[in-house]
């Protein structure tokens, strides 16, 4: 346990993922302290705050001051609060949990999200653990010929798997109470590097996931198809995860750029309710 100013930080015993606790976040934090939580988010990568009976316009202010809102598409938002994500879902749905697949947030746009923020409003007595993936340590850990090999690489990144036209929720028939929006504009690809680097730790990271890398680029499908294989299965080993047990109001804070993470199920005939902020990014470099 490391006290720093007025914080109190708790790491995990990797190192990836921590607790926060000695802050109030439903009221401004001093820069000295804002400060802190910043760097042991940037130190951690996850990071857990207890006890936060957050508002939504409390969640919405203390995301603004770890920046600026991101772009939330194919989810519709709350009403009367456009950047807000109410993540519900019913004791009598039987549609997959939202997020079962490992996936770093909307790495298929131009500017990824640097941040998301989830608070919990409602947790079930069983099962929704939320499992994190170290991008960063899965990369340091390659072979210096692995990590030569994907100098210059580029990944194709699309959210047609899950949002398209042909995608996951457009061929779903089961009952879900979120709002997803199916569009064309899911159909859509790009490219970022496919090693990327932090743009604060300067931390090489793997930025690719299976719910949203279709690719590489140059590569024809079988290649690409065996590279990204292996890069999913070698992220996600258990010496690179961290699982989060969730607590009622908590709040939970995770770097997009250079983690992957899987929200896990098992909570059937419970109500679990989540409120979600995004934080923009920057392009991967």
């Amino acid at each position: 346990m490391v006290q720093v100013a007025e914080i109190i930080v708790t790491p995990q015993e990797s190192g990836f993922g921590a607790r926060i606790e000695g802050v109030d976040l439903s009221r401004p934090l001093p820069p000295a302290v804002l400060a802190e939580v910043k760097a042991a988010w940037a130190r951690h990568s996850v990071v857990a705050f207890p006890g936060q009976p957050l508002s939504l316009e409390a969640l919405e202010a203390f995301t603004q001051t770890i920046g600026p809102f991101g772009v939330d598409p194919f989810i519709a938002p709350m009403p009367g609060h456009p950047n807000v994500l109410e993540l519900r879902r019913e004791p009598d749905e039987t549609a997959t949990n939202f997020g079962a697949g490992w996936h770093s947030d909307w790495s298929f746009q131009k500017t990824p999200p640097a941040a998301t923020l989830l608070r919990s409003q409602v947790i079930p007595p069983v099962g929704g653990d939320t499992l994190f993936a170290d991008c960063s340590r899965a990369y340091e850990a390659l072979s210096p010929v692995m990590k030569k090999m994907l100098e210059g690489v580029r990944a194709i990144h699309s959210a047609s798997r899950a949002y398209g036209t042909q995608g996951v929720f457009a061929k779903e028939s089961a009952k879900r109470t979120m709002e997803i929006i199916v569009s064309p504009e899911a159909d859509k690809t790009l490219t970022h590097p496919l090693v990327r680097t932090h743009p604060v730790t300067g931390r090489k990271a793997l930025f690719v996931s299976p719910v949203y890398t279709v690719g590489i680029e140059g590569m024809a499908v079988a290649e690409s198809q065996a590279i990204l294989g292996f890069l999913f299965a070698h992220i996600v080993q258990e010496q690179f995860v961290y699982r989060h047990r969730w607590e009622k109001d908590m709040l939970l804070m995770w770097d997009n750029r250079c983690t992957v993470h899987f929200a896990e199920g098992g909570y059937d005939g419970h109500l679990r309710v989540m409120h979600r902020t995004t934080v923009a990014g920057e392009p991967p470099v």
